[in-house]
């Protein structure tokens, strides 16, 4: 593990939150989810398409997104992925764990901002 890249099972364990907080304001396409990640990220995060469809498709078979296929002229077919309902209650639940997380390794290792 370098000092540099986030450890694999951080970037596991918070996939779907990823995904998730991308997925809130508008709907986006798998290609656009994956490179927004990288861009914000400062590229310390990457998803490959091997790793991000399996996650799509595990959202969407719990309910919490759902895709739609859309054709634009001069471009090929995509799948727009949206939020849910369901999809909302969940980001806002991984949220709050989130602050708490955050909060709890803050008071433990004495830094201001984890």
């Amino acid at each position: 593990m370098t000092t540099s890249s986030p450890d694999r099972e951080w970037k596991k364990g918070s996939a779907e939150f990823l995904i998730l907080s991308l997925l809130e304001d508008q709907p986006r396409h798998g290609y656009d989810i994956s490179k927004l990640i990288g861009i914000r990220s400062g590229g310390s995060i990457r998803f490959h398409v091997t790793t991000l469809y399996p996650l799509l498709y595990r959202l969407e078979s719990r309910g919490w997104i759902e895709g739609l296929w859309v054709e634009k002229p001069e471009q090929r077919r995509r799948r727009y992925y949206s939020l849910t309902p369901q999809g909302r209650a969940a980001l806002t639940s991984q949220k709050q764990s989130w602050k708490e997380f955050v909060a709890a390794i803050a008071r433990v290792t004495g830094e201001e901002h984890a």
